[in-house]
C-alpha cells in the first residue's frame, strides 16, 4: 500500500488567512519546519504570496525576498533528504527557488498565469503540482460562482495543462493534480469534488488535496452544530481532517 504523503504548508506572508505573519523570519520558519517534520510532514510547501480570497498579487522581487532565505535555510539545516515545494505560478520565482534548493513547484492555475513556467519545469525536470482555480484570488469568491459540471471542468483543465506541458518537454509522470478546493468554488462545489474525487484517478497520476481550515468547513460546522457564527480557522482542524480522510479513501495520495 502506498503511503499517503503529508504536505506541511509554511506561509512566509504577512496576510495568509491562517498563519500570516508568523514565520516571516527564517529562524521562526526553520523552527516551524522542525515541528512539522516531527508531526509527520514529508513535503514542506513554501509560499511567498497569499492566494486567499481577496488577496493582492505581490511583485516577483518581493516574493523572492520572502522565500529564498527560507528555502536556503531549510536546505542548510536538513540537506537533500527533505522535499521542498515552492507555491508559485511565476516562472522567474520558480526558477530562482529551484536553483536555491526547492525540488517541486506547486502552481496555482498550472501554466495559465505564466506560460513560461512550463519551460522552467522542463529544464529542471522536476515535479509540478497543477492546482485548479476559477478566476483569480482577488475576485474568485466575490461573485456568484457557476459551473455546469465542476468535476468535469476540472478534468478538462487538467487535460489541457498536461497536454500543454508535454508539448513543452515535461514528462507526463512529473504531473501531480490538485482540484483546488476553495479556489473559485462554493460549498456545494467543494463537497461535490470530495464526493467524486475518485474520478480524478483516471489520469493515473498522484492526486493532492488541500482543505486546510478553509471557509467552507466553517459553514458546514455552523449548519451542523447550529452555531450563530462559523468557527474561525483555528477551530476547523477536525472538520478538515475528516474531509481529507474522505479524499484519501477516494484516491488522494498527498
Amino acid at each position: 500500500m502506498v503511503k499517503t504523503k503529508i504536505m506541511g504548508v509554511l506561509n512566509v506572508t504577512p496576510d495568509s488567512f491562517s498563519d500570516g505573519g508568523l514565520y516571516l523570519e527564517p529562524k521562526k520558519a526553520l523552527n516551524r519546519v522542525h515541528e512539522m517534520i516531527e508531526e509527520g510532514a514529508d513535503i514542506i510547501d513554501i509560499g511567498g504570496e497569499s492566494t486567499r480570497p481577496g488577496s493582492t498579487p505581490v511583485s516577483i522581487e518581493e516574493e523572492l525576498r520572502r522565500v529564498l532565505p527560507v528555502i536556503k535555510a531549510i536546505r542548510g539545516e536538513f540537506g537533500r533528504n527533505l522535499s521542498i515545494s515552492i507555491d508559485t505560478y511565476k516562472s522567474k520565482v520558480a526558477e530562482e527557488c529551484l536553483k536555491a534548493g526547492a525540488n517541486i513547484v506547486n502552481s496555482l492555475g498550472g501554466f495559465t498565469l505564466d506560460y513560461g513556467l512550463a519551460n522552467v519545469i522542463s529544464s529542471y525536470n522536476c515535479p509540478i503540482i497543477i492546482y485548479h482555480i476559477k478566476g483569480e484570488p482577488k475576485t474568485m469568491q466575490a461573485n456568484e460562482i457557476i459551473y455546469e459540471n465542476v468535476v468535469g471542468e476540472i478534468k478538462s483543465f487538467f487535460e489541457e495543462q498536461i497536454n500543454f506541458g508535454i508539448k513543452q518537454g515535461i514528462q507526463r509522470n512529473k504531473f501531480i493534480l490538485d482540484p483546488g478546493i476553495g479556489f473559485g468554488k462554493n460549498l456545494e462545489h467543494n463537497l461535490e469534488i470530495i464526493r467524486r474525487f475518485e474520478e480524478f484517478k483516471e489520469f493515473d497520476l498522484p492526486l493532492m488535496v488541500g482543505v486546510s481550515r478553509k471557509s467552507h468547513l466553517g459553514i458546514i460546522l455552523k449548519e451542523e452544530l447550529k452555531l450563530k457564527e462559523p468557527p474561525g480557522p483555528e477551530e476547523r482542524i477536525e472538520a478538515g481532517l475528516a474531509e481529507v480522510a474522505l479524499a484519501v479513501l477516494r484516491g488522494a495520495s498527498i
